[in-house]
């Protein structure tokens, strides 16, 4: 289907910020407003946020995607993803003034953005879906966990590992000190601050958010294993997850950013068929 692309540009607090929308010939009532993760722009890393876009686009479903206040073209200060609510609040606005056959609107984000989705999602009654691609979950006890059980219980049966400690190739006093650290710091109890709060937040809103959710892990990301050890161990992850509508894809051999083309092709028709099935 055919499609255009234009500027969108919008106020935020004072701010002036700037997006594109990729408006198909022929608009279904659902949208996806596309997050924008991290220190980047629009784009996305290796323009995948465009071309995911432009493949929504032509699927007949409306996108909208965006700088938040402080990066790319947007004016403003720079903020986290656990402050970036009103821009995505002014982005849903202008996107259905600027689509008026927009009923409901689909929240697409990666990393960080993905978190801010969920912080965001259950305030906010057009929002009808999330995709949530590699959530941010990163907390210092949490990745000594994932550390000790994904990279250093995995070490201690390979076979070239201990070929290396016996060769001498292995620097064994350091590899022994970052095994103990680890296992000290992912030991209950151990954190020398209060935990970080925002894991247990992005729970609380998925819990209460009763739209359709899909969540994408790559295989070969350390964000994505300690998502995964997140909901693995944590009581209000799994509660959360324990609800209707729910969806996981896996790509085991992807990285962070799915960056090579046929990765990137797939998360693409997930997206599409996923948005398109309700």
């Amino acid at each position: 289907m055919s499609y255009v692309e234009r500027a969108a540009v919008f106020g935020c607090d004072g701010a002036e910020l700037v997006g594109v929308l990729a408006i198909p010939e022929s608009c279904g009532p659902r949208g996806v407003l596309v997050i924008v993760g991290g220190p980047q722009y629009r784009a996305g890393s290796h323009r995948q946020l465009v071309l995911l876009s432009r493949d929504l686009a032509e699927a007949g479903v409306p996108v909208l995607r965006f700088d938040n206040r402080g990066m790319g073209d947007s004016e403003g200060e720079m903020r986290t993803f656990e402050a970036i609510d009103d821009d995505l609040r002014a982005a849903i606005d202008t996107f259905f003034e600027q689509v008026p056959a927009l009923r409901e609107v689909v929240l697409w984000g990666l990393c960080g953005a993905a978190s801010a989705a969920l912080l965001y999602a259950h305030r906010d009654p057009r929002v009808s879906g999330l995709f949530l691609a590699n959530p941010w979950v990163r907390t210092t006890d949490g990745m000594a966990r994932t550390m000790v059980r994904q990279h250093y219980l995995p070490r201690l049966l390979d076979r070239d590992t201990w070929r290396r400690l016996v060769r001498g190739r292995l620097n064994v006093r350091k590899s022994a000190r970052d095994l103990a650290l680890a296992a000290w710091q992912a030991l209950p109890g151990t954190q020398r601050k209060p935990p970080e709060s925002f894991p247990l937040r992005m729970a609380e809103g998925l819990a209460r958010f009763h739209g359709n959710v899909l969540i994408y892990i790559s295989g070969n990301d350390f964000t994505g294993r300690e998502f995964d050890e997140m909901c693995r161990t944590s009581p209000a992850w799994k509660r959360a997850l324990a609800r209707p509508r729910l969806q996981w894809r896996r790509l085991p051999e992807a990285n962070h950013t799915f960056s090579t083309r046929g990765w990137r092709d797939q998360v693409s028709r997930w997206t599409q068929e996923w948005v398109t099935s309700w």
